[in-house]
């Protein structure tokens, strides 16, 4: 291994034991008018402040969860660096049939025009402490089945006219609050009724809240909002669900695809493969680690995201004993909070905010060789401005860097450890045509390493300093 790519303890962070006492989440300024960047590629708050999107799946959170367990949960996302809670109104798992702990149905005669305000309560008390901790609330109004009950539980209750009413009533009853609209859950329009009810939907949320909040539209496996409403003007940004089919799912190819769309929007990955989820839905066939979480999160930044949702298997459902466990569920959600991928997602965010990553665009040619290219690829972007760059490198194999873009000026390199949040500070080196470099510790699935390069010139913090200020807005 090449001298400057040696641990270097002078200068190593050790982010792990003060990660927590210093990711500190910050109120939402202005959160109603969350909005798109001028440049449409990723969302800011009200004072112009870039918003990272760091979602967590709780979609039956409204649903299962008591007051007391909720405050458990939202203080636990919101210490490890979570910046959305996604979560549905009208739940998944016999939402309509099914009380929440305090007896509570949500509609009357499962009428979307006759909603229980006892019911409503519980959501309005779980919005105010999301706010209180400085989270957003990505609320879907309805799983999916209640239009389109491909499979599930349903019933489908939506029709054009009763969707614009359910809208107008959660637009008007969350105008000010830390929202932002998520339409669909988990299915696809599949019928022009199936358009006529979800356009009718975000027309009345808008006609409800007087477009103070961002929509969006959650789509099932493999799926992408922009197959049917990229050029629909209530949709802000784009949605695409990569999934828990298969292992190493490219979900960087949908990403991309929708980097280059016109008019340009946002995009991100809402749902990409569960923590502790089995693979394909079967545990004969493995499950997803941190690792998989990990490298959906990081494959689909690199390609342009403007953030990501990280998902537990188990969280989303909300499993403990005594319930039906949904495709293998095994770890009480209580317990699978403090999974290693979801302390991993903060350690995401400390890094692209130690950065000024709304900066950076995709940028492949960076990686000159990968020797594992066609299956685990290594994924770049830079900034524009060609301040720095970010290489991830999902096994740890050695790659060869074109580092043309820095202009022969000296470049300081480091290694971010994405497992403990930790940096490695490498010899400066002076930027050449092509350079080598060798992340630590042997070539395996799972050593994943992020490469980070800064022109010396730009004068950027150095990773330990930035993240021992805590400043991670």
């Amino acid at each position: 291994m090449p001298q400057q790519n040696r641990w270097d303890n002078k200068h190593l962070a050790v982010v792990f034991s003060i990660f927590f006492l210093l990711i500190q989440p910050f109120p939402p300024a202005n959160a109603q008018q969350l909005r798109v960047s001028d440049n449409n590629r990723y969302l800011e708050s009200g004072d112009g402040r870039p918003f990272f999107w760091l979602g967590d799946t709780a979609w039956e959170l409204f649903h299962r969860l008591d007051r007391e367990e909720a405050n458990s949960y939202l203080e636990n996302r919101a210490q490890k660096g979570f910046t959305v809670i996604q979560a549905a109104v009208l739940a998944e798992l016999d939402g309509l049939g099914i009380p929440n702990p305090y007896g509570e149905l949500p509609l009357e005669n499962h009428n979307p025009g006759l909603p229980n305000d006892a019911y409503f309560d519980h959501v309005d008390y779980i919005v105010n402490k999301a706010e209180e901790l400085g989270l957003y609330i990505g609320m879907l109004p309805t799983w999916g089945d209640k239009f389109n009950k491909k499979w599930g539980q349903g019933p489908e209750i939506f029709t054009p006219e009763n969707a614009r009413e359910y809208g107008r009533f959660l637009g008007q009853r969350y105008r000010n609050k830390p929202i932002i609209w998520i339409l669909g859950g988990d299915r696809n329009p599949e019928s022009s009724r199936h358009q006529e009810i979800i356009t009718a939907m975000a027309e009345g949320l808008q006609e409800g809240d007087q477009g103070n909040h961002l929509i969006t539209y959650h789509p099932q496996g493999d799926s992408n909002s922009a197959e049917w409403f990229h050029k629909t003007p209530w949709l802000d940004f784009n949605m695409f669900q990569s999934g828990h089919a298969r292992a190493d799912n490219k979900n960087y190819q949908m990403t991309l695809s929708n980097y280059h769309k016109v008019p340009q929007k946002p995009t991100l990955d809402g749902e990409p493969c569960y923590e502790d989820h089995p693979i394909s839905w079967d545990p004969k066939n493995g499950w997803f680690h941190a690792f998989d979480a990990r490298q959906a999160a990081y494959w689909s930044m690199l390609a342009g995201a403007m953030g990501h949702t990280y998902g537990n298997h188990n969280i989303w459902q909300m499993w403990e004993a005594g319930r039906k466990p949904i495709s293998s569920a095994r770890t009480p959600w209580q317990q699978a909070m403090d999974y290693p991928g979801a302390f991993q997602m903060g350690y995401m965010r400390s890094l692209f905010t130690s950065r000024p990553y709304t900066k950076l665009e995709p940028y492949q040619e960076l990686v000159a060789s990968d020797p594992l290219d066609s299956n685990a690829p290594a994924r770049a972007a830079k900034a524009r401005d060609n301040s720095f760059a970010l290489i991830y490198i999902p096994h740890g194999q050695s790659i060869t860097v074109q580092l043309s873009i820095f202009d022969d000026v000296t470049v300081d390199a480091w290694w971010y450890n994405p497992r403990m949040g930790e940096s490695i500070h490498l010899k400066a080196l002076e930027a050449g045509a092509t350079h080598s470099f060798d992340p630590p510790a042997d070539p395996r699935r799972g050593n994943d390493w992020i490469l980070v390069l800064d022109r010396k010139s730009a004068n950027l913090l150095p990773l330990q300093d930035h993240e021992a200020t805590g400043q991670l807005k």
